[in-house]
């Protein structure tokens, strides 16, 4: 996708790149075993996979209660989304291309309610260049820019209800930012396929099944305050005996660490009125205390995601290694630290809205 070129970096920007690399370079000096980074990658990939079918099999035993398996499964399927995310920048099996897609699929495989993760790549190079500006779609999907209110706390925990809830806007925009030019006839035509194939056709299943296990519940909750019951037909009864265990053993775990990454990552970054290209602009470190229950299915995201904006090379356990030097340098040079104005703001830096 192209849009207006971003500048290139400001001094500031490659100084605080300089000194984090550097901090960087001295953890991995220290720590040998760093420099096996494939090994560690699978390593991690395959324990996570490991604790996701274990918890799985308690509950099928009836060993586990559904409250743990929730819990426990969303923290191992947040190791697999930042193993995601460091595969999209290529740094696990670079040279090896059947090891590093069978990673995608296992990572996409144990979190079905997300976008394609080949598809998130073209997505995710295009925020780093363009963060902040109309055509960053992977934040703009996760609600950032929206007003604060219930419409976007919803969205901002269930994907597909995120797109429902903006249809309009997803089918009328595109074509607006090509008629101001701010997007090429291709770029329009890249938007509306991705639109097609981002959830398709695994996250589309997925959601429909807790969409319908969702409201059965609900609809069983107000007749049972109501005082009545609702008759179901035994076909629709009858599906819950598999609905059930994967909505516990899958798809809530997911729903779960959806809503807290989401709910970090969407405050975290700037939207409409950061100079193009300035990274110091683009996001902020957002770790205030209150957060921690969110961090932690999300590894810390919100602490160490703006290191990841400066220093795209290290993988995310390094990255939580160099954070606490590394806020340092952040702060001294301008960074913002859990700046919860833009609650408010709808991600603007500013006071003054800008028009999205």
């Amino acid at each position: 996708m192209a849009t207006a070129p971003a500048r290139g970096k400001s001094a500031t920007d490659k100084k605080i790149q300089r000194d984090i690399i550097a901090i960087s370079d001295d953890i991995r000096q220290r720590h040998g075993w760093l420099k096996h980074q494939n090994a560690i990658g699978f390593g991690i990939f395959a324990l996570a996979i490991a604790g996701c079918s274990l918890n799985a099999v308690l509950y099928l035993q009836g060993i586990m209660p559904a409250w743990a398996v929730i819990l426990l499964t969303a923290f191992w399927t947040s190791l697999l989304h930042e193993l995601e995310h460091d595969l999209i920048h290529w740094m696990y099996f670079k040279n090896n291309k059947l090891v590093h897609h069978l990673m995608m699929l296992g990572v996409y495989l144990w979190r079905p309610t997300t976008i394609n993760p080949w598809v998130r790549r073209h997505l995710h190079f295009h925020h780093h260049k363009h963060s902040g500006s109309e055509t960053d779609l992977e934040e703009r999907g996760i609600t950032n820019g929206e007003k604060w209110g219930l419409k976007r706390l919803i969205m901002v925990g269930d994907n597909m209800l995120a797109v429902y809830l903006r249809a309009v806007k997803y089918l009328t925009e595109p074509l607006k930012l090509y008629r101001r030019g701010v997007i090429t006839r291709k770029d329009l035509k890249n938007f509306r396929l991705i639109g097609l194939v981002s959830y398709n056709p695994l996250g589309v299943i997925v959601h429909a099944i807790w969409h319908f296990f969702v409201l059965y519940h609900l609809l069983n909750g107000a007749a049972w305050l109501a005082g009545i019951s609702i008759p179901w037909p035994e076909v629709v009864t009858a599906q819950f005996t598999w609905i059930t265990p994967l909505v516990v053993v899958l798809i809530a775990p997911n729903m779960l660490r959806t809503f807290c990454l989401h709910f970090i990552s969407s405050n975290m970054h700037y939207y409409g009125d950061n100079e193009p290209g300035k990274i110091t602009e683009q996001c902020q470190v957002l770790n205030v205390w209150w957060l921690w229950p969110l961090q932690a299915f999300c590894f810390n995201f919100g602490s160490t995601h703006a290191i990841h904006h400066f220093v795209i090379r290290d993988p995310f356990y390094v990255r939580q290694m160099t954070a606490k030097r590394a806020h340092v340098v952040l702060k001294e040079n301008g960074v913002r630290f859990n700046d919860l104005g833009t609650f408010r703001r709808a991600n603007r830096m500013h006071d003054k809205p800008q028009a999205a």
